[in-house]
């Protein structure tokens, strides 16, 4: 479904049944002292990137309730992303087909009939730009409800029943409102969870392991379909702003990054969905060389992308998945932000370079508008950020000799 139809939906029928839901559901269910949940249910819909920015939660969880058994209810083009995490059982994960209307209709009875049949103690809600999650956590069953609550502020309205209101706070990082969900459990305070946060700095992604045998097919596969890159070192770029296209540092921009980079003796490579091919053909046409190769679509799985960043020495990305997975690899990265803010949602690599230029309209895209920016297009929080600039920070950290190297794919 489109994000624009999902945005009226949720508008126009979201906000009246949670209404009507918080006139039969009372929100003063206590827990008594001595109890822990046994059954979990995370709610997580968005984008794959917020699964790796979970981990921590996911960590804290097991920690605080030794033997818990967690579930997650997600998309299911999500559900390859948190596989990869590998936080709990496959069996434990339930997921929901937005490819249609219809085919969304079907998997969302579905997964509630799976959701009463389990019984949760508690769920969690993580979600903040839809009240189809606050929705599902009510008809879950589950006597205890977490989710984000705007308390005196306005917007945000996801009904009256989250009987665990954790005030939503737009000033810190999303893996740590998360961490506050998580303890906002058994908090008895108002709010809840008044916790003394992390440093941001001890929050981080995992390190996912590979096989040997699949890291010497995607070595062999590239160096067979490539070989004019091979002996250059690899710099990816990930041009395309997704489902949000406003999140795109400018295509031009990219173009000319990526001449620089291959007149600089660099091979750089364009990946993105198998939709994104236009957009990468546009890029290469630019550069005019053998050495910009087109990788959209190349890599047929998250996992398979995982690995392709061993063999790459740079991953310069729009905000956004790509972002998030590298952060559980050793690829250095370089990040565009204006939109949306680092402070909220920079990945877990905390040597990543995050670029934001903190003008007057930016980020624009919040919790208060359900990602719905007032821009007219001309997205200048990106647009201003010089190719020229970019370029010398990139041709530092390639030419810094205390790097990790990446595989060779030759």
């Amino acid at each position: 479904m489109k994000i624009e139809f999902q945005r009226k939906v949720d508008r126009i029928f979201g906000k009246l049944i949670c209404r009507v839901l918080s006139v039969f559901y009372r929100k003063d269910k206590t827990l008594p002292p001595d109890h822990a949940p046994k059954r979990i249910l995370i709610i997580l819909l968005s984008e794959m990137g917020s699964l790796v920015l979970a981990h921590p939660m996911f960590s804290r969880l097991k920690e605080k309730f030794p033997g818990v058994s967690l579930h997650v209810l997600l998309f299911e083009k999500n559900r390859e992303c948190l596989e990869i995490l590998d936080v709990l059982p496959p069996e434990n994960i339930l997921g929901i087909n937005d490819k249609s209307f219809g085919q969304f209709v079907k998997s969302c009875l579905l997964a509630l009939i799976r959701m009463r049949k389990k019984r949760f103690d508690v769920v969690i809600d993580c979600e903040l730009f839809a009240r189809i999650s606050s929705i599902y956590s009510v008809l879950s069953g589950a006597p205890l409800r977490v989710g984000f609550h705007p308390h005196t502020q306005e917007g945000l309205y996801r009904g009256e029943f989250i009987n665990r209101p954790v005030l939503y706070n737009p000033y810190h990082h999303i893996s740590q409102q998360f961490l506050t969900l998580a303890e906002a459990i058994d908090s008895q305070t108002s709010p809840r969870a008044k916790r003394r946060m992390i440093a941001q700095e001890e929050l981080e992604a995992p390190t996912i392991p590979f096989g040997q045998d699949e890291m010497e097919r995607m070595r062999k596969r590239v160096a067979d379909d490539f070989p004019q890159i091979l002996g250059k070192e690899l710099v990816l770029i990930y041009p395309s702003g997704g489902i949000l296209p406003i999140r795109a540092w400018p295509e031009d921009h990219y173009c000319r990054l990526a001449r620089e980079l291959v007149s600089g003796g660099y091979t750089v490579g364009v990946i993105g969905m198998a939709e994104d091919s236009a957009l990468a053909a546009r890029v290469l046409s630019f550069c005019g060389e053998a050495s910009c190769i087109d990788l959209t679509g190349y890599t047929k799985s998250i996992r398979e992308l995982m690995i392709l960043f061993h063999y790459a020495s740079l991953l310069i990305t729009n905000d956004g998945g790509p972002a998030h997975f590298a952060s559980m690899t050793p690829i250095p990265t370089i990040a565009f932000f204006g939109p949306e803010s680092p402070a909220l949602y920079a990945s877990l690599d905390r040597e990543a370079v995050n670029y934001f230029l903190g003008i007057s309209c930016s980020p624009c895209l919040t919790a208060y508008n359900h990602r719905n920016s007032p821009c007219d297009g001309d997205n200048a929080c990106l647009r201003e950020i010089p190719p020229d600039r970019v370029l010398e920070k990139a041709l530092e950290i390639l030419r810094n000799e205390k790097r990790p190297r990446p595989r060779g794919l030759a």
